[in-house]
């Protein structure tokens, strides 16, 4: 079998038939799955080397997989213990009655023991066509959901009845070390299945008829098919999630915030749980924070931004402020100045709301407001305990701005993040709070504004020329380089969206001298900007034309997230 699976890599042109060798060799001592293991090296092309495989063995390629036309008819057909237990799909059936079969779709066609468990469990001939294994694995999804084969596990320990799920009294779900361990399995398959595509949030939402489970992928919800008579599960599914993050499960009353630490794959990921009880049940979110290393170059910011935030990190005090709506990024950009920082010589301490991520050789300050310690205690507090560097999670009132601008003024350097819709409108925001326009210029040393736009897939994305009218209306400079958009039908790789991740579009507003005065006289916006743009200024639309023009996003996508920023301009 190993030269049937170094053949395709052969013939596609891997260049690095040695690391698919070695793994192939160790896939056989520990007997798995050959072509889960080649495909996970990364060195080969899923697509052609699936589909050269196909063709070397002389199976049908599947180049796509169609919708099907009854979902119920195939899962009745062949149920999700075979298909989700064994990787393998049915796709439809063929033939006249009487004489009908089952198209199987499967991408490790040396299996035997999935054909040998599909041919048992289902009732009529089998024709066998290979795909890709995202293909299969995308399919699955879309026909069982997520967690099905647990589910049914579930439903068969307790002899539940398919017909009347709904009079099943689901807060006795959990009544046995089996039926317990399935729900386990299950939440468990949710947040694999979340992390395994990338995704920032989960929601677990109640609704009248249905528990529905979304994802946040690349800034957008989308939703996570789930088995049917999911709702027969919520109190046990919502329980679990409880349990797990260490809340009171009896409490259904009031909203709770807890935590969940999880490990992947020696990865560590930090998930911060926060419950609200609605007229459906609870609802419970979940932000999945991966225990990453923050580095500022791998921000992506473009030289002349990179270069003003080198120059503020070597400042010894003074307030830099970041500012954005909530999920723009900010908390990134403030880990990843702090990494940056962080040396033998440097004390760097902490408020934060929740501490959201660890850094090793940080001290960190989670905000306890229910027993005092706010931001401003905390703040008081740490400026007592010697930091060269102090950060806080937000600035939310006078008495935590003015302790701020104290730090700062006495030898600190402080970051800390604003809730505005632009990097000036720090300013206005400060002196709204009660902060004294001269005491502002005096501490303050520059703010940095940020919001995140989804990321051309840069395998799919397909160049395009940006009008002569667009340019007019949009103001768009002539800048070097080619513009993409995001290909019709996507791939794999993006899940066939078209976009795979974000990036950050950033503006920073230095305080210079020139800039001191205007705000100690109070000056207007426009005055503001005039003055920034002379200090070498880049509005963030303008910062995002660069990223257009190097092919990392598109129009649309900076527009939409500057939109706010220029009057809703389209």
């Amino acid at each position: 079998m190993t030269n049937l699976l170094l053949e395709p890599a052969r013939d596609t042109g891997c260049k690095d038939l040695a690391a698919v060798e070695e793994v192939l060799g160790a896939a056989k001592q520990r007997q798995r799955s050959q072509i889960d293991d080649v495909l996970d090296t990364g060195v080969v092309d899923e697509e052609l080397y699936m589909r050269q495989l196909a063709q070397n063995l002389g199976m049908e390629w599947m180049a796509e997989i169609p919708a099907p036309e009854s979902a119920i008819d195939l899962r009745d057909v062949c149920g999700p213990r075979v298909a989700l237990g064994h990787q393998v799909l049915p796709v439809e059936v063929v033939g006249v009655e009487g004489d009908e079969s089952l198209v199987m779709v499967t991408y490790d066609p040396f299996n035997l023991l999935a054909k040998q468990a599909a041919v048992q469990a289902i009732e009529m001939p089998l024709i066998w066509k290979m795909a890709s294994r995202r293909r299969v694995y995308d399919g699955l999804r879309r026909l069982y959901g997520v967690g099905a084969d647990t589910f049914e596990q579930i439903l068969e320990g307790r002899d539940m009845d398919l017909e009347n799920l709904e009079v099943q009294d689901e807060a006795n779900v959990i009544d046995d070390d089996d039926t317990e361990a399935s729900v386990v399995k299950f939440v468990n398959q949710i947040l694999r299945e979340a992390l395994d595509q990338g995704a920032t949030d989960v929601h677990v939402e109640p609704l009248a008829n249905n528990l529905r489970i979304r994802y946040r992928l690349d800034g957008r919800l989308i939703d996570v098919a789930v088995p049917d008579q999911i709702k027969t599960l919520q109190s046990s599914v919502i329980a679990r999630l409880k349990i797990m993050s260490r809340l009171d499960i009896a409490e259904k009353r009031l909203p709770q915030d807890g935590r969940i630490n999880l490990s992947l794959e020696g990865q560590s990921i930090d998930v911060r749980v926060a419950t609200v009880p609605t007229v459906e049940g609870e609802s419970v979110s979940l932000r999945l924070l991966n225990q990453e290393k923050f580095n500022v170059a791998k921000l992506g910011m473009e030289s002349f931004v990179l270069d003003r935030i080198r120059q503020l990190l070597d400042l010894s005090n003074g307030i830099i402020l970041i500012t954005g709506p909530t999920g723009s990024g900010k908390s990134t950009s403030l880990y990843s100045f702090l990494s940056e920082l962080n040396t033998s010589d440097t004390r760097i301490v902490t408020v934060e709301d929740p501490v959201e991520n660890k850094l090793d050789g940080v001290m960190q300050i989670a905000v306890k407001s229910e027993i005092g310690l706010t931001f401003a205690s905390g703040l008081r507090s740490i400026l007592r305990a010697d930091p060269n560097i102090v950060m806080l999670g937000e600035i939310r009132d006078l008495e935590t701005a003015e302790i701020a601008i104290r730090a700062s003024l006495t030898g600190h350097l402080v970051f800390s993040t604003l809730h505005t819709n632009d990097s000036l409108g720090g300013i206005s925001r400060l002196v709204d709070m009660g902060v004294e326009p001269f005491l502002v210029s005096a501490a303050v040393r520059a703010f940095l504004a940020q919001r995140l736009v989804r990321k051309l897939c840069q395998h799919c994305r397909v160049p395009v020329e940006i009008t002569a009218e667009q340019r007019q209306r949009l103001n768009i400079p002539n800048l070097a380089g080619q513009a993409y958009e995001a290909g019709s039908e996507g791939c794999d790789k993006c899940r066939n969206t078209g976009f795979a991740g974000r990036l950050a579009i950033y503006e920073v507003a230095l305080l210079t001298e020139d800039m001191q005065e205007l705000v100690i006289k109070r000056a207007n916006g426009n005055e503001l900007k005039d003055q920034a743009i002379k200090d070498g200024y880049v509005p963030m639309r303008d910062y995002g034309w660069y990223k257009v023009m190097s092919g990392m996003t598109t129009v649309a996508e900076v527009v939409s997230a500057t939109a706010v920023d220029l009057g809703g301009e389209h």
